[in-house]
């Protein structure tokens, strides 16, 4: 066990505790009236004197908790915090780089090879070897050239180096739930009611998935399975690159596509944790099973990576991608990156080639050649601003193990909800994030009546968090600069606006507060987004300028 691992153990062994007898007091959903408030804080100081991590705050530029004016910043998980670093650095490329060298600074400020280098800082974060990372474009370019690459490398039909056999039938591989229903022996053909899963397929163009292999290889692979929850702009992005590479659509919640992948699958999109309720997805057991039924498996790591432990290489993940600006604290907007693995590189081709991703970029040929390794992912011309302002940020993981981040991180929630069941009284809100440390991403989800107006107040009293419509407070913890202290002012003042709003008890018709999985009518439902003829999964995304809405899930 690590320092910081035992240094958390309070808080992780007093839930284990009350989960394995009977009802806890301090369990979520707890019917007694709120407790007393002085035992948390008192708890919450003790831990944070023992927290080891507790100093990473001040590689940050945020108030002091003992600032009058000090807010609770429990948002990272759509925008991180700003590192101390980063204004400094920031400084010296316009001042210097830019203002002195200009464009020699290419080559003598390193402004070429930053992508890949970069890269190689994020890689040791979410379990990769270098040189296979590059940073450039958004998630949602990178996503575009990932799942175009990975249905082209999968319909060139080569056996052994998918991860799998290439045999159909997948039912009882791991993979997470679903694993023995019949998902597997779904038919692949679409539903005919819209796109998607739910409106089953976009149309398949004449011949299309004819390069699938020759006589008697068995289907063509046709299809793209993507996670019925999905951020909406992954279900957009599918949609465009299944028409590019003529396949169908078909959407499966994340827990049962390995057991939904069959022959005619190319390729499979998941996120790694749910961006509404906080659900952590079996990535090492759904990779082996797409890759048990000869397809690959593209990864969104948008809210795990700088969160908690990946293991990209460990777990033989073909391609991923991932933001740079939520645990990452790379900026608003900084660049996202793009995970190749090694095996694949030579394969990869992107529907994006660029002079930057050329063999010979200076070369002007007509034609494109691409270049070896991650490079592959390039495209055009960096954003070197934002990218050497991100590459100023990964400097607060200095000297810091993701691991002892993920043992805070589940610390800090399961405190978070102890001090919720304690304050606030039951049938106020509802926990949708599970209980389970191993399906729990770094963030708590709870249900609430008019939570909009509630995220809205608790801004107002020093309370960042945010929202997703129709009704879930999401607070987001990042271990490298949110304390114990943080998480009991949150619950606490979380209570408070909660009973002013209802000073006579909870609003008409509420659940109980409860870990575990959403309802079926909940955020974790197939709730859908209108999108002109379409409607996609995922749900929806707040509209910009409402409080706590933020940007990029």
């Amino acid at each position: 066990m690590s320092e910081t691992t035992e240094a958390m153990s309070e808080t992780t062994d007093h839930r284990a505790a009350g989960a394995a007898g009977a009802a806890s007091p301090l369990s979520p959903g707890s019917p007694e009236a709120p407790g007393p408030r002085g035992g948390f804080a008192e708890r919450a100081a003790r831990l944070d004197a023992g927290d080891p991590l507790a100093g990473l705050r001040d590689r940050f530029l945020l108030e002091r908790p003992s600032d009058g004016d000090a807010a609770v910043y429990l948002d990272g998980n759509s925008l991180g915090a700003l590192p101390a670093g980063v204004p400094a650095r920031i400084a010296e490329v316009v001042e210097h780089e830019w203002g002195r060298l200009r464009i020699r600074s290419w080559t003598e400020g390193g402004w070429w090879q930053a992508p890949e280098r970069i890269g190689d800082r994020i890689a040791p974060l979410v379990g990769a070897a270098p040189g296979q990372i590059v940073v450039g474009d958004s998630t949602s370019v990178n996503l575009y050239k990932a799942l175009v690459a990975a249905v082209r490398i999968a319909q060139e039909g080569a056996p052994g180096t998918l991860g799998g056999s290439g045999a159909a039938g997948t039912a009882g591989a791991p993979g997470g739930a679903g694993s023995a229903d019949g998902q597997a022996g779904l038919p692949s053909a679409p539903a005919a009611d819209g796109p998607l899963a739910r409106a089953g397929s976009l149309p398949q163009p004449a011949g299309a998935g004819a390069v699938a292999g020759g006589e008697g290889s068995g289907p063509p692979r046709d299809e793209i399975l993507v996670d019925a929850e999905t951020f909406p702009t992954d279900g957009y992005i599918a949609e465009s690159a299944a028409r590019m590479t003529g396949c169908r659509i078909r959407a499966v919640p994340a827990g049962e596509i390995g057991a939904a992948c069959g022959p005619r699958t190319a390729v499979a999109l998941v996120n790694h944790v749910d961006y509404r309720t906080g659900r952590l997805h079996d990535l090492p057991g759904t990779t082996a099973a797409v890759h048990a039924a000869g397809a690959l498996v593209v990864w969104d790591l948008c809210h795990s990576a700088g969160a908690l432990p990946v293991g990209l290489d460990a777990h033989g993940v073909d391609l991923a991608v991932g933001c740079t600006y939520k645990y990452l604290n790379g900026g608003p907007g900084s660049p996202a990156f793009l995970y190749v693995r090694r095996e694949l590189q030579s394969r990869f081709d992107s529907p994006l080639p660029g002079w930057n991703s050329h063999a010979d970029p200076f070369g002007m040929a007509p034609s494109y050649a691409p270049a070896d390794g991650a490079v592959r992912g390039r495209v055009g011309t960096p954003d070197i601003l934002s990218m050497l302002a991100l590459e100023a940020a990964l400097e607060v993981w200095d000297g810091v193990a993701v691991e002892d981040v993920r043992a805070k991180s589940l610390a800090l929630t399961d405190f978070f909800l102890d001090c919720v069941a304690a304050y606030v009284p039951r049938g106020r809100v509802e926990c949708v994030t599970p209980a389970a440390h191993a399906e729990r991403g770094s963030q708590v989800a709870l249900r609430c009546e008019d939570a909009e107006e509630v995220m809205r107040e608790l801004i107002a009293r020093g309370v960042v968090g945010d929202f997703r419509r129709p009704d879930v407070l999401r607070f987001g913890f990042t271990p490298l600069y949110v304390g114990y202290a943080d998480a009991e002012r949150a619950a606490r003042v979380l209570a408070d606006v909660l009973a002013e709003r209802h000073p006579g008890g909870g609003p008409p018709g509420a659940s109980g507060t409860g870990g575990g999985r959403p309802g079926a009518d909940g955020p974790g439902a197939r709730d859908t987004v209108a999108d002109g003829s379409h409607t996609t999964p995922g749900g929806s995304q707040t509209t910009p300028g409402g409080p706590g809405t933020g940007s990029g899930a």
